[in-house]
């Protein structure tokens, strides 16, 4: 797959020292794009819309959310801990489209990509809090996805797992022999899926070449979800 050029793009990238936020800011540069990198956590009800502010005109939002996954037996999950997840991965997201969305319909250009979590298509065990939040991700892009391609505005997410990243998968853990044995017995893939080749995607996504994608949600995780 080649991605077209991003020249000309403005593309915010939130928490973007976090999760995916590097590769793609790298990756996106590298395509062309005029990338801002707004590194602010985005848990205050007021910090996405002043992310939005911040960055001017955008062509691309490219929602990048990410939380270390608690591991807590369903039963066992607080109030706090519930809270806590659904305010770093939901909350935000309604937020920062409103606030970034009303430009795009004016014009009719631009896109959303939400880099999400394969967990919201595929349980996991001791993670239950997780998971709902990455699936109330999903839900609200379908439904979003089809409001805006009226107005030729496209949002997707990515829905990733095993994907070599600093909050999921750091030197550490990777390093570990442990997670090598299940990388091979859970992964059909074998390995991680390199964070190049999933920012490489999440550019393609932000390309013209993408226009025809609709509230569409993208497994990258190395076969993971069709086990």
């Amino acid at each position: 797959m080649t991605t077209p050029s991003l020249a000309g793009k403005r593309i915010l990238v939130t928490q973007s020292e976090e999760f995916m936020g590097p590769e793609l800011c790298a990756v996106l540069a590298a395509h062309g794009a005029t990338v801002i990198a707004d590194p602010r956590a985005l848990t205050d009800p007021a910090a996405p819309a002043a992310a939005v502010a911040a960055a001017g005109h955008i062509d691309v939002l490219l929602a990048n959310l990410a939380i270390p996954a608690p591991s807590t037996e369903a039963l066992a999950v607080s109030e706090d801990e519930w809270r806590a997840v659904f305010a770093a991965l939901v909350d935000p997201l309604p937020r920062l489209c409103k606030a970034a969305l009303p430009a795009m319909v004016a014009r009719r250009a631009g896109k959303v990509l939400v880099m999400g979590s394969a967990s919201a298509l595929r349980g996991i065990k001791r993670t239950s809090t997780y998971c709902a939040a990455r699936g109330a991700q999903v839900s609200y892009v379908q439904a979003l996805g089809l409001e805006m391609a009226a107005h030729n505005v496209q949002v997707n997410l990515i829905a990733q797992n095993f994907v070599e990243n600093p909050t999921y998968f750091p030197p550490e853990v990777q390093a570990d022999p442990r997670f090598q044995a299940r990388l091979k017995r859970e992964v059909p893939l074998g390995r991680l899926v390199g964070a190049r080749e999933d920012a490489q995607f999440a550019a393609y996504l932000c390309s013209e070449a993408a226009n025809c994608f609709v509230g569409q949600v993208f497994p990258v995780c190395g076969g993971w979800v069709a086990r």
